[in-house]
């Protein structure tokens, strides 16, 4: 409490209670400082997708330690894990891909979007054409620009953000925002329109990219509705819009495919991936980028004299060495089909858990689930916010021995590492309805 500043925290809250100390993990499994034990039901953030200590990882950065514990990308200069890895990627990316460019972070990887976006309409004499598209919701990361695209007004309070040139669009959760009798389709035919229409308000000469996480996280476990993203691509097309993946969360199997473009039917020019990409066994990120775009870049480099973006870290070779390793396991193990077979087990106990009187929709996709919590079913209305219903379940379930995390709006998310187990699997959601229970009981009380 005296040395951190929490991100994402309570920072008052966390004077009062103080924090839970971590000291080990082994698959599913973290155990705290006092020796208690819980099934890590958010693989950390999101991002450990072969859980706690994963022996052939830890021997890959060793390894590439003790070889070369660094070496950077600017000026030309090169080595092997980075350029394996981006042939690796280009190879798995679910769009063409000309060449990778390497960052430490999801949040640096939607930031560089925005700057290669802007940079290629410079090159292509487009001076205008500099606006980007998000959505209400979204989570895109947390620097300046990144949090600008985010879409969560926690992100944007008091830190006098968005950025100019950066609009939202709707949501597309079926569950909180269809009117009265609209079905998925007419719903998701709706918010094409919407987009449509601030493109014109715009101006299409001024709109230059769109950006969508394929299943939405931090905003709430969100699974846009059947033939969503095809209308939006179409719109998309049709304006000349460059369509950014964010498959920071959902890439790398956690939707039952390698990426979550796939499981949702839709081809973007470029994605931006992080977390899974190393099991978060080291922080890194990517994103690919299209032929049109390196040739921009290529243009804008011999007129400038070079191309001034990247970082000290961008492709470090023992977080490259790990991703490899990481990449290998998922092909070697068929990790992403057994993601994808154990998620039958995982989506009908996450959809059983929608018949709990707090529940009022249980929604989810692969291995991720979310939980939004209503005062009243039938007429989907949430908790006041000071009653706690969210947070209360999380730490009724921490208390269970099950890490689970509450999100604005009373939602609780899931997404455990993807080697979980049908037995581990049941285990999670049977704590989880524990939790659920004594949380109605308080509420009640």
């Amino acid at each position: 409490m005296e040395t951190l500043l929490h991100p994402y925290t309570n920072l008052v809250r966390h004077r009062e209670n103080g924090p839970p100390i971590l000291e080990s993990g082994s698959g599913v499994y973290v155990r705290d400082s006092g020796g208690r034990e819980y099934i890590d039901g958010m693989a950390g953030l999101w991002c450990t997708s072969l859980g706690y200590g994963n022996e052939e990882l830890v021997q890959a950065a060793a390894e590439q330690m003790r070889r070369l514990s660094f070496a950077h990308l600017f000026a030309g200069k090169s080595h092997d894990p980075a350029i394996e890895l981006a042939e690796r990627l280009k190879e798995i990316s679910p769009v063409p891909a000309s060449k990778v460019f390497f960052t430490n972070s999801g949040s640096e990887a939607n930031d560089s979007q925005i700057k290669l976006v802007w940079y290629m309409n410079n090159a292509l004499g487009r001076p205008k054409k500099k606006k980007i598209i998000s959505r209400q919701r979204a989570y895109h990361g947390v620097t300046i620009a990144s949090a600008s695209l985010t879409g969560l007004p926690a992100n944007h309070a008091d830190f006098d953000l968005p950025i100019d040139r950066i609009l939202h669009t709707d949501c597309p959760s079926h569950f909180r925002y269809a009117e009265d009798g609209e079905s998925e389709e007419d719903f998701a035919s709706r918010l094409a329109g919407n987009l449509e229409a601030l493109i014109l308000k715009e101006g299409p000469d001024t709109v230059a990219a769109f950006i969508a996480e394929p299943v939405m996280g931090a905003g709430g476990v969100v699974v846009p509705p059947a033939t969503y993203f095809q209308k939006i691509e179409a719109i998309c097309r049709r304006y000349d819009v460059y369509m950014i993946a964010d498959e920071v969360i959902c890439g790398f199997g956690r939707l039952g495919t390698m990426f979550g473009s796939q499981a949702l039917g839709f081809s973007p020019d470029s994605i931006s991936v992080a977390k899974a990409l190393s099991s978060a066994y080291q922080p890194i990120g990517a994103l690919t980028v299209p032929e049109a775009m390196y040739q921009a870049a290529l243009s804008e480099s011999e007129k400038i004299g070079t191309f001034g973006h990247g970082f000290t870290y961008s492709g470090h070779p023992v977080a490259a060495a790990v991703a490899l390793k990481t990449l290998e396991i998922y092909e070697r193990d068929d990790i992403v089909g057994q993601a994808a077979a154990r998620s039958v087990r995982f989506q009908e106990r996450l959809k059983a858990l929608g018949d709990h009187p707090l529940v009022g929709e249980a929604r989810g996709i692969g291995l991720i689930g979310g939980l939004e919590l209503v005062a009243d079913k039938t007429g989907r209305t949430p908790f006041d916010p000071r009653k706690g219903i969210g947070p209360r379940v999380a730490l009724e379930a921490e208390q269970r021995g099950l890490i689970a995390r509450s999100m604005a709006g009373d939602i609780i998310s899931l997404c455990p590492p993807l080697i979980i187990t049908d037995e581990e699997i049941d285990s999670l959601f049977d704590r989880l309805e524990a939790a659920l229970d004594a949380t109605e009981a308080w509420a009640a009380a």
